[in-house]
């Protein structure tokens, strides 16, 4: 039977169809590409937030940490202009009559007073300017001594009583990197150095200004590192979670691709499944109608063969071709009608091996013409199990001529049965599968060492009017398969070009 050519409307309808397959899948598709799209996005927001809070948190510890000081400096330096009037300025000018650091004695007094009065202190130096002029009369660094025009607009604010602080620093996060430059924190106050009163105020009168300046490096290195390690570990967990999620996003896009796949499958499958069965209903119908004609056409070549024997002998063999042509034709018919009306099996007890003994005497004879050697290696003892003899006489049968017609004029075609247990593994299409553990099953097992077959094809061979030979329909294997399934058993393939090819059946047991 020869398949009609595709009209260009129906070629155009099938293909429609498909794209709308393919858009209903990828439509089901979107819904999570959106939800993994929207998972990362907010991931990656998150982790800009977790950041900027980090850097919030830091600077908020590091402003913290800067009044802190600048108010302890505040302190400090009130302390100490308290400590330099009271036990320098009022004892020099009582016992020399005025303030002159340039006397070693008055410089060295004073320095100790500093110095007492800041020891076991965060002061890296004490600077102390005159009132008069931008000049440095006082500091614990001794080559700033007698400096002018060292104070800047700090030195003029506080002139004008307002004390102020000044903070230098200099790193960063780059800081924490081995090599890097270290970190460096000065804060500088300063406070109008005023007269002090018995009671303890301070007189408005300015004398001069004193520069407090504390080295902070070490608590400006704590606040940076706490910055690294809260941006660190932020990382680490926003590292951890996007892991987490690309895990469980990725397991979800592969579910959602089996499922999808799977589902147009299904769709395919079942559109099959419609269109096998419209076939069948129309190869039914031509089917039956082709069969009464060839009925008729049969006995009236048998009736012609008998009379041309009569009248002229010797050519009797014209109506005997008849007689096998629609002797072929009639066998083509009934695999149609096989093939689309598939009956139910009636079970019964049957021993396997009287069936394979029965096909392999039918085919004998062909065999026999192709120098074909049958070797059975049948189990004995198996034990009987529920088939419909008929079919599935007629399921081997096609495979044992399909194992011929794979051998050219020589060549070994093998068929051996073997039992196993409960819960053996068996094979379909391929792919491995395990039987109940209630029952066990019966192999057939046949071998051919013909041209084989590519994986390609052997993937074909069980589908409907799939053919490479020039006479037949494609439905004997297709046929054998349907009879074998509806045995509740399982057929699979192995070929390989030029080796041969192996089928295997598998039947369960009792």
């Amino acid at each position: 039977m020869v398949e009609q050519e595709r009209s260009p409307e129906k070629m155009i309808s099938l293909a429609v169809e498909k794209n709308l397959r393919r858009e209903e899948v990828q439509a089901g598709l979107r819904p999570f590409q959106l939800v993994k799209y929207f998972s990362f996005t907010s991931l990656g927001v998150i982790l800009v937030f977790t950041l900027i809070l980090s850097w919030v948190i830091s600077n908020h510890a590091r402003k913290i940490m800067l009044e802190q000081s600048e108010d302890y400096s505040l302190l400090l330096a009130e302390n100490l202009n308290q400590q330099v009037f009271r036990s320098f300025v009022l004892p020099t000018v009582v016992r020399f009559g005025k303030i002159a650091l340039s006397h070693p004695d008055q410089f060295e007094m004073l320095d100790r007073i500093v110095k007492n009065a800041t020891q076991g202190l965060k002061t890296k130096s004490v600077t102390i300017y005159d009132s008069s002029i931008n000049i440095i009369s006082y500091s614990t660094r001794p080559e700033l001594v007698g400096k002018k025009d060292a104070g800047g607009v700090e030195y003029q604010k506080a002139l004008k009583n307002s004390p102020i602080s000044q903070i230098v620093f200099s790193g960063s996060l780059l800081s924490l990197i081995p090599g890097a430059p270290s970190v460096q924190c000065q804060l500088k106050t300063y406070i109008p150095f005023r007269q002090v009163s018995s009671s303890g105020a301070a007189s408005p009168q300015i004398m001069g200004v004193i520069e407090i300046t504390q080295d902070l490096s070490k608590e400006y290195g704590a606040i940076i590192e706490l910055q690294g390690r809260i941006i660190l570990v932020s990382s680490i967990i926003m590292a951890v979670l996007f892991l987490v999620l690309r895990t469980i996003v990725s397991r979800g896009d592969r579910f959602m691709e089996i499922r999808a796949t799977e589902r147009l499958r299904l769709e395919e499958k079942l559109n099959q499944s419609e269109r096998l069965a419209h076939l069948g209903t129309m190869v039914a119908t031509v089917s039956h109608e082709i069969k009464s004609p060839l009925g008729i056409i049969r006995s009236t070549a048998e009736l012609l063969e008998k009379r041309i024997k009569k009248v002229a002998p010797g050519n009797e063999q014209l109506a005997q071709i008849i007689v096998d042509e629609t002797t072929r034709l009639n066998n083509i018919v009934m695999e149609f009608l096989d093939f689309a009306r598939p009956q139910e099996p009636k079970l019964s007890r049957v021993d396997v091996n009287t069936v394979v003994r029965k096909a392999l005497q039918f085919v004998e004879p062909n065999a026999r013409e192709k120098n074909i050697e049958l070797r059975a290696e049948l189990e004995p003892d198996l034990p009987p199990i529920d088939l419909d003899q008929e079919m599935f006489y007629r399921a081997l049968l096609n495979i044992l001529v399909n194992g011929l017609q794979a051998m050219d004029d020589q060549g070994v075609l093998q068929v051996s049965t073997t039992g196993e247990a409960a819960g053996s593994a068996t094979s379909k299409d391929g792919q491995m599968i395990r039987e109940p553990e209630s029952t066990g099953v019966v192999k057939i097992i046949v071998r051919d060492n013909g041209k084989g077959m590519s994986a390609e094809k052997a993937e074909q061979i069980f589908k409907p009017f799939f053919t490479d030979k020039n006479r037949g329909t494609g439905l004997g294997l297709a046929i054998s398969r349907s009879i074998i399934e509806h045995h509740h058993g399982t057929i699979g393939v192995e070929s390989k070009e030029g080796e041969g090819t192996t089928f295997t059946i598998v039947l369960p047991g009792v």
